[in-house]
């Protein structure tokens, strides 16, 4: 059943935002090779956000002080309502996003989480409990965080694509 007043919210909301992309890897930012393996995620990402404005893509490794300086970077010199990023979200020694970002979070968007786990778990059963996806405010700006696996990208953007401008509404008022 559908809420009136959400229908109505999503009327009201803009229909292009500005969107910043960070693909967290190592192994992505370290090969400089002419055959070096394409940055899958961060594409399907781009890709899919044709309809709004990408206002920067950038690939960089597993660390934190340059992850808060580029997310930093996105909100104050490009003007980002949505950052995504996609990577180091695991449990690895590496895997550094979560602990970064979750500190800054004024406001923590839980049901991305839940619902991506729960997507997760009805997909690919128990390992589901590995998933540490997120979402949450900074100054102002909406911080969604994937793993970094092509199909955990799918899985993510089908949750959060039909809400991107729902949200930045939420943030203006």
């Amino acid at each position: 059943m559908k809420s009136e007043s959400m229908e109505e919210h999503k009327q009201k909301s803009p229909l292009k935002v500005k969107i910043g992309v960070i693909t967290l890897s190592d192994s992505r930012y370290k090969d400089k090779s002419p055959k070096k393996s394409p940055d899958i995620s961060g594409q399907i990402i781009t890709e899919s956000i044709e309809d709004h404005e990408l206002v920067h893509y950038e690939i960089i490794p597993d660390d934190s002080q340059l992850l808060l300086k580029t997310v930093n970077d996105l909100i104050e010199d490009k003007g980002a309502e949505i950052i995504i990023t996609t990577g180091g979200t695991g449990i690895g020694k590496r895997d550094i996003t979560i602990e970064t970002l979750k500190p800054l979070f004024e406001k923590e968007l839980n049901g991305f989480g839940e619902i991506f786990r729960y997507e997760t778990y009805k997909e690919l059963g128990t390992v589901a409990i590995l998933s540490r996806a997120t979402a949450g405010v900074y100054k102002r700006t909406i911080i969604i965080s994937m793993p970094g696996s092509p199909n955990a990208v799918k899985l993510g953007l089908k949750i959060i694509l039909p809400e991107l401008g729902h949200l930045v509404k939420h943030l203006k008022e």
